[in-house]
C-alpha cells in the first residue's frame, strides 16, 4: 500500500500534536493552571458584576482580590495603583509636601503634628507638634468610619502635592487653659528629601558619632563621606557609626558606603534569583577613604535590609566590631516592576548574600504552618560561615553582633503613658511653660519638673493594666480549676496585697526611665530630630560599649583577630 505526500503529511503533524500535547502535560501543567485560574477568576467577577444584587466597586473589588494574591508571598511584594506614589519615594528618597510627620491623636479623634523636620515648610511656617489638623484647603479632616490607619493617609495625601503648590491648613493650637486657638496656615510645599545622616559630633576627643537613619536617598553615602570628613578634622580617629531603627534602602548605596573603608574590587554582595537579570554581583568600584580607621556599628532588631549589608560585610571582612542586639534579618531584594495604566509592583525577585556566603535572611515565607503563620528560622537549623580571619558567623537569623548589649526591657508604665498620650500632652504644656529652652548638651527633666508630671498624670486619671496583676488573676483561675484555690486562699490574699496598684510607688520607681521618655518627647519640640538623637545618647549603653572597645586597641585587635 503506498502512503502520499499529503497523508505522510497529515500523520506527522498528528503526531507531532500528541507529542506537543504530551509535552504540554509533562512540562506546562503549571501555565495551563494559571491560564485556567485567572479564566475563573475572571468569570467570576463578570458574573458578581451583572447579576449580584447590588453594585460593586471594581477598583476596591480587583484591589481586594490583589492583596489577597500578594497574601501568599512576604511583605515586601506590594501593589502599587496609579495615585500612589510611594515607590518614587521609596527609590528617590523625594516628595512633595510641607515636611512633618503626622499621628492619630485619639483624644481629639483627630489627626495631629507630631514632628515638623528641622528647616522643613511646616516649620518656617511656625507649625508645632501636638497641632492639630482641623481642614487642608478647605476640606474638613474628619476620621468618619476610616480606621485612624487609613485616615492618616488620606490627611496625608491631602497635605501632599506638587512642588511650588500652596496648602491651607486649618489647626486647633493646645493652649495652657485648654480651650486651644484656632488658626491657618498657608505653606507652600517643597521638595522634601529624606535627611540620611540627621547628626554626628565628636563623642570623645578621639571617636567621632555618624548617624545614619536611611539608605533610601540617592547618593546618601555623599552625606556619610561629608560627616567622616568633618570629624576626621576635629580629630577623630576612629567612628561609632550607628544603625539602629535604620530600616535599609538602595542596596548599591550600602555598597558605596562599606566602600569608604574596604579596597576597591571587593565583592561585597551576590543576589540570586529565578531570572538571569536577578544575578547580580556587586563589587567596590572607588579606592577607599580609610583601610585602618578603626570602626564600631551599632546595631539593633530594626536595623534591616541594605543596613544589613553595611554591617554584615564590614563583619566578615573583618573590618568593624559589630555592637548592639541581633538584627531585622531581611536578605531579600526587590524590583519595580510596570504594570498597565501608570500602576506598579515591587516583587522580591533575589536573595542577597554577602561576603561570606551567607544569606541573613530570618523568615522563610515559602514554608508556612498549616493556619497560614510563618515563624523565623531556628537557630539549630542555621548554618556556619566564615569570616576573611576565619570567625563563625551564621546564616539565617539577621547579623548577630560581636558584642551584645543587653538593655533594660521598657517597664510596663512607659508603654501606658506613651501610648495614652500622657508624656505627649505633658511635653506639649511643658514647651508652652517654657518657651526658651535650656542648651541641648545641658538640657534635663529637673525633680521638680518630674513632681509637676506626677500631678499631670493624677489629673488625667491615668490608670493601667499591669501584667503581674493579670499574672496573679490567671494563676488563682488555674489554681481554682485544679482544685488548689482553697489550700492556697491565704498566701494568695498576701500576695494580692503586696501587688495593690499603687501609682505613686510606681512612677517613683521607674522615675529615671520615665524622666528619659519626658526629656526625649521634649527635646524634640526645640530641636527637632537632632534633640532626640543627642539626648538618647547621654545614657546610650551600646554607645558607651562601642567607646570602650575603640579605646583598647588590644581588645579590637582580638576581636576582629588582628595581630
Amino acid at each position: 500500500m503506498k502512503w502520499n505526500i499529503k497523508k505522510t503529511v497529515f500523520v506527522a503533524c498528528i503526531g507531532l500534536v500528541c507529542i506537543g500535547i504530551v509535552g504540554f502535560k509533562a512540562a506546562d501543567n503549571r501555565s495551563f493552571q494559571i491560564i485556567k485560574n485567572l479564566d475563573i477568576f475572571n468569570a467570576v467577577y463578570k458574573e458578581l458584576d451583572m447579576f449580584y444584587v447590588d453594585s460593586i466597586d471594581p477598583g476596591k473589588v480587583i484591589q481586594d482580590g490583589i492583596e489577597g494574591m500578594l497574601s501568599q508571598t512576604d511583605p515586601y511584594t506590594e501593589y502599587y495603583p496609579e495615585d500612589d506614589n510611594t515607590i518614587k519615594e521609596m527609590t528617590t528618597g523625594k516628595f512633595g509636601g510641607i515636611g512633618s510627620y503626622i499621628q492619630y491623636y485619639k483624644a481629639k479623634d483627630r489627626i495631629i503634628i507630631s514632628g515638623p523636620a528641622e528647616d522643613s515648610p511646616a516649620a518656617r511656617a511656625g507649625l508645632r507638634i501636638g497641632d492639630i489638623i482641623l481642614a487642608v484647603d478647605g476640606k474638613d479632616m474628619i476620621r468618619g468610619k476610616d480606621t485612624p490607619q487609613v485616615f492618616s493617609n488620606k490627611v496625608s495625601k491631602n497635605l501632599r502635592g506638587e512642588p511650588g503648590t500652596v496648602a491651607l491648613i486649618k489647626i486647633e493650637r493646645p493652649t495652657l487653659d485648654g480651650k486651644g486657638e484656632i488658626k491657618e496656615v498657608k505653606i507652600t510645599r517643597e521638595t522634601i528629601k529624606t535627611i540620611p545622616v540627621p547628626y554626628y559630633a565628636m563623642v570623645t576627643d578621639s571617636i567621632g558619632y555618624i548617624n545614619m537613619s536611611t539608605f533610601a536617598v540617592e547618593n546618601c553615602s555623599k552625606d556619610l563621606k561629608k560627616a567622616l570628613i568633618g570629624l576626621k578634622e576635629k580629630g577623630a580617629q576612629s567612628f561609632v557609626i550607628d544603625l539602629r531603627n535604620n530600616g535599609g534602602g538602595l542596596l548599591n548605596e550600602a555598597v558605596n558606603c562599606v566602600n569608604f573603608f574596604v579596597p576597591k574590587n571587593q565583592e561585597i554582595v551576590n543576589t540570586k534569583g529565578k531570572t538571569k537579570a536577578a544575578m547580580m554581583t556587586y563589587k567596590t568600584e572607588n579606592e577607599p577613604m580609610d583601610l585602618d580607621v578603626p570602626l564600631a556599628v551599632l546595631v539593633n532588631g530594626e536595623t534591616a535590609s541594605a543596613s544589613e549589608i553595611f554591617s554584615g560585610s564590614l563583619q566578615d571582612l573583618d573590618r568593624a566590631v559589630i555592637v548592639g542586639n541581633r538584627t531585622f534579618g531581611k536578605g531579600l531584594v526587590q524590583t519595580v516592576r510596570p504594570l498597565p495604566y501608570n500602576s506598579s509592583m515591587k516583587v522580591t525577585t533575589s536573595k542577597y548574600y554577602i561576603p561570606s556566603g551567607r544569606c541573613i535572611q530570618a523568615i522563610d515565607y515559602s514554608n508556612r504552618n498549616a493556619d497560614g503563620t510563618i515563624a523565623r528560622v531556628p537557630d539549630s537549623l542555621t548554618n556556619v560561615f566564615h569570616t576573611v580571619a576565619g570567625r563563625e558567623v551564621r546564616d539565617g537569623g539577621g547579623i548577630r553582633p560581636d558584642i551584645e548589649v543587653k538593655g533594660e526591657e521598657l517597664p510596663n508604665i512607659i508603654f501606658y503613658l506613651l501610648n495614652d498620650y500622657v508624656i505627649f500632652d505633658y511635653a506639649t504644656r511643658y514647651v508652652l511653660q517654657h518657651p526658651i529652652p535650656a542648651p541641648l548638651e545641658d538640657f534635663q527633666i529637673t525633680d521638680v519638673d518630674y513632681a509637676d508630671f506626677k500631678q499631670f498624670v493624677k489629673g488625667r486619671k491615668f490608670s493601667y493594666d499591669r501584667q503581674s496583676e493579670a499574672a496573679l488573676k490567671k494563676l488563682k483561675d488555674i489554681a481554682k480549676f485544679e482544685g488548689y484555690a482553697d489550700d492556697a486562699k491565704d498566701e494568695f490574699a498576701a500576695l494580692e496585697k503586696k501587688l495593690i496598684h499603687n501609682l505613686d510607688r510606681d512612677l517613683d520607681y521607674f522615675k529615671k526611665d520615665i524622666k528619659g521618655a519626658i526629656a526625649s518627647e521634649v527635646v524634640k519640640r526645640y530641636y527637632f530630630t537632632k534633640g532626640t538623637i543627642v539626648e538618647q545618647l547621654k545614657d546610650d549603653p551600646d554607645l558607651k560599649k562601642a567607646i570602650s572597645i575603640l579605646r583598647d586597641k588590644e581588645q579590637y585587635n582580638y576581636i576582629l583577630r588582628k595581630k
